[in-house]
């Protein structure tokens, strides 16, 4: 397999790509963990909501911030520290026990959650300082599927981890987890360009600002990149097994059930797409990745059947994300990588924010669950009408990166 011949040329990549695995594997392990005790708590469908924003409102606050320190500090170090705080806000949510706490809970999310984006931003700011072309494009579909396998096997696998064996003990896996991700990085050697930047932080976010008004196909790449933020459907899970399948199969195991049916077409669809990729026929992935999420909306009546569905609306997304991220990272001058990086993270996690708290919203306002999810179908559509209109900037710029 081409995945793994490359991996086996570029040693970096492969201790990345494994540090990787296991850090968002773990990143997600909890989720399930956290949607089943909100359950347990008896909280609202906004709160489910509102919890599974936080996993994408983190990005969108601190962007200005984090490009500028990742375009200033070693990124090596500034990872382990990511890990770390990661390891002990896990650590913590094990003492939540009440719904008199829901506010601890939230904020334990969020700064989770601003490690994790913050981890993944520094990383994607990473790669093209290590490879270019084409080894670039490869890394990106590896990451992308251990980004999809991590997200949604890690709440299945921690579905069935909640169900034999409790909440506590689950989030005491993820703990471990973390610590092993963060052995294998400080033992990981990783060289940088040297940064010799002397401006200032405020001047450098106002460089990066001017920098994107200035490259109009940026910010256009960066909107097409944040239409996988549609695909923000963990309070729609948790809803739907709360609300159609709880009495056929417990909570834990419909939500792990249906995220592991997505894992599989995630991991397995870049590996049969990649070769038929190119800027043309990106329309008509996008274009069938809604009318996938589309099939999953009339098959959701039924739990098994509506597996089927779930895996339809996973062939798609990895390979949407892959694409355009690079797309965007191939047309950043280097010195603007990790600000850059940081908007492209900030406005698919806005993305993610709103399709979450609209779910919720809907669900509250006695918006059937089907309906909400042709809702998000559509605006695939949209996205490849979009993409349509700006596909001859978007070869123009490719013809211009080749000379």
């Amino acid at each position: 397999m081409e995945y793994i011949k490359f991996l086996k040329s570029q040693p970096i990549i492969l201790r990345l790509s494994t540090i990787q695995l296991i850090a968002y594997f773990g990143s997600w392990f909890t989720n399930v963990a956290i949607y089943t005790l909100l359950i347990e708590l008896n909280v609202s469908a906004l709160v489910i909501a509102l919890t599974s924003a936080l996993h994408f409102l983190p990005a969108v606050l601190q962007a200005p911030f984090v490009g500028v320190i990742i375009d200033k500090l070693n990124i090596k170090k500034l990872m382990l520290i990511l890990l770390s705080v990661e390891a002990i806000a896990t650590f913590f949510i094990i003492f939540i026990d009440s719904s008199e706490l829901i506010w601890l809970l939230l904020l334990l999310v969020y700064i989770r959650m601003s490690s994790v984006s913050f981890y993944f931003t520094s990383e994607m700011s990473l790669l093209p300082q290590i490879i270019s072309g084409k080894d670039l494009k490869i890394a990106n579909e590896i990451h992308s599927i251990i980004w999809s396998f991590s997200y949604t096997a890690g709440m299945a696998i921690s579905g069935l981890a909640v169900y034999f064996f409790g909440i506590k003990t689950a989030l005491l896996i993820d703990v471990l987890l973390f610590i092993i991700a963060i052995f294998i990085l400080f033992n990981t050697k990783i060289v940088e360009k040297t940064k010799e930047s002397s401006e200032k932080f405020v001047d450098m976010i106002v460089e990066g600002l001017k920098y994107l008004k200035a490259n109009p196909l940026i910010i256009h790449l960066i909107f097409i990149h944040s239409t996988v933020g549609f695909t923000a459907f963990d309070s729609l899970v948790t809803l739907l097994a709360d609300f159609k399948y709880k009495e056929v199969i417990a909570i834990s195991l419909a939500i792990g059930f249906i995220n592991a049916t997505r894992a599989i077409s995630l991991m397995i669809a870049p590996i049969f797409l990649s070769k038929f990729l190119n800027h043309k026929s990106f329309f008509y992935i996008l274009f069938l990745q809604g009318i996938s999420i589309l099939i999953w909306g009339v098959l959701q009546e039924n739990f098994y059947i509506s597996l089927i569905g779930a895996f339809l609306s996973g062939l798609f997304t990895t390979i949407i994300w892959s694409y355009s991220y690079t797309l965007l990272q191939e047309s950043i001058e280097e010195k603007y990588y990790g600000r850059v990086i940081a908007y492209n993270d900030m406005i698919f996690m806005l993305v993610g924010v709103i399709t979450s708290l609209s779910i919720g919203i809907l669900a509250d306002l006695g918006v059937e669950l089907n309906y909400i999810t042709y809702l998000i179908g559509f605006m695939f559509i949209l996205s490849a009408i979009y993409y349509k209109i700006i596909l001859k900037k978007i070869e123009k710029n490719s013809v211009r990166l080749k000379k």
